[in-house]
């Protein structure tokens, strides 16, 4: 079965989303443990946070909570992201 080109895009750019907030926690991680303490280390680490949550579902024979989910985006979070989805455009 063929895929269409916009399910095709939406799915690389989930891929290229969620692939880049982990390489750009690992950088985050990365630089917090190497990079001493100093006005660089700062501005690299400096997160801003979002949160969604929690999500209940409270049915009769079944009670589901999901959450809190947050997500922390700094500025390598954004070079994570980039890099993910410039490997992607040349490899894909």
């Amino acid at each position: 079965m063929m895929i269409g080109p916009r399910r095709r895009n939406t799915t690389r750019l989930m891929v290229a989303l969620i692939g880049g907030l982990f390489v750009g926690a690992l950088l985050t991680v990365l630089v917090m443990n190497f990079l001493p303490e100093s006005a660089t280390r700062s501005v690299l680490t400096t997160a801003v946070s979002a949160s969604i949550g929690p999500l209940g579902l409270d049915l009769v024979a079944l009670g589901l909570v999901v959450g809190p989910l947050t997500i922390n985006l700094n500025a390598l979070t954004i070079v994570g992201i980039l890099l993910v989805a410039l490997v992607m455009r040349s490899w894909l």
